[in-house]
């Protein structure tokens, strides 16, 4: 799949009927990535494309190309950062990747203890943001449904790149906000106000379902007639929050092992031909992931992220088996 542009501008902010929650200011994106099949070619070219910096801050890092890739910028007098979960098994996952980069003149940090860093973004040249869905975990590529953007808006890189280097550093700051972008630490709110806001359709894919608020917020949609839909892969763990959407009038599809992995995080409101906004992050529907672990997700208007988000989700709600209860 190539890059596919559209212009977008900086719109208004979005409120949810009853005003409580506020969704902020949305942000432009240039291109949109649907995995597995446009597949990472496109941050390899990223990356070969540098000319001054790049800043990487990822959860799970085990990519040969990519990790190739990087040291041979960072020999070329690239600054390259990369910045690395430590919490959670995070030692152990990426302590290989730590190492290679660390021998090829990458400068590596692990992140702050105590906190999961679980956000996925690159930044080239402190001029374009890539934020996505997907660990650069290379045995994954083929099976996981995941998206990456492009966020070329200077202020969204400029909070990006601040709020990167407080983390590198291991400052204890706040993250820098701007435009669309979404960070946990705390942004319960912003999602919920995003699934408040919906008047006709959602459509959601994440990998838990295991938030209070968030289910809340959905079936508040389903009892104001808008017609939601989430998909997922089977687990036993959300069965009984999937049931209880059900029953309340969530149309849930589920896939099983077999079928593309739903690792995908985004949220899509009354999503059309025309209009519609869009949510994609890291952040998964979880008490930790939304309230406590590092995140950063965008919401946008843009034509070309809904349009790639609705294909995608429509495509998986079909493949997926529908029922009025996730254990039927």
């Amino acid at each position: 799949m190539g890059v596919v542009v559209a212009s977008a501008a900086l719109l208004t902010p979005l409120l949810s009927p009853s005003g409580a929650h506020a969704v902020g200011s949305l942000s432009p994106i240039a291109a949109v990535w649907t995995e597995p099949q446009a597949g990472y070619g496109f941050l390899d070219a990223a990356i070969h494309g540098a000319r001054r910096s790049i800043d990487v801050s990822v959860y799970e890092l085990s990519d040969p190309t990519l990790e190739r890739d990087l040291v041979a910028k960072a020999r070329d007098g690239v600054d390259v950062r990369v910045l690395l979960n430590s919490d959670y098994r995070g030692r152990d996952e990426n302590t290989a990747a730590a190492n290679e980069l660390r021998a090829g003149s990458v400068h590596v940090a692990w992140a702050p203890a105590g906190t999961i860093f679980h956000a996925k973004y690159v930044v080239i040249d402190n001029r374009t943001a890539y934020i996505g869905t997907g660990n650069l975990v290379a045995y994954d590529y083929s099976s996981t449904r995941d998206f990456w953007v492009d966020d070329s808006n200077r202020s969204d890189v400029a909070a990006i790149v601040g709020t990167f280097g407080n983390d590198f550093a291991s400052r204890e700051d706040r993250p820098l906000a701007s435009g669309g972008l979404v960070w946990s630490p705390g942004s319960t709110g912003a999602l919920v106000g995003l699934i408040d806001s919906a008047r006709s359709s959602l459509l959601v894919e994440n990998e838990e379902m295991d938030s209070p608020a968030i289910e809340r917020a959905l079936l508040g949609d389903a009892r104001r007639r808008v017609d939601v839909k989430v998909v997922m892969t089977y687990s036993s763990e959300w069965s009984s929050a999937l049931d209880t959407l059900a029953l309340a009038g969530v149309h849930v599809s589920l896939l099983n092992s077999s079928q593309v992995y739903i690792h995908a995080k985004v949220i899509c409101v009354d999503c059309g031909a025309s209009a519609g906004t869009v949510f994609i992050g890291s952040e998964n529907f979880s008490i930790s992931s939304l309230s406590y672990n590092r995140e950063l997700g965008v919401v946008t208007t843009s034509l070309t992220t809904i349009h790639a988000v609705q294909a995608a989700v429509d495509g998986d709600y079909t493949t997926g088996r529908v029922s009025s209860r996730t254990g039927a």
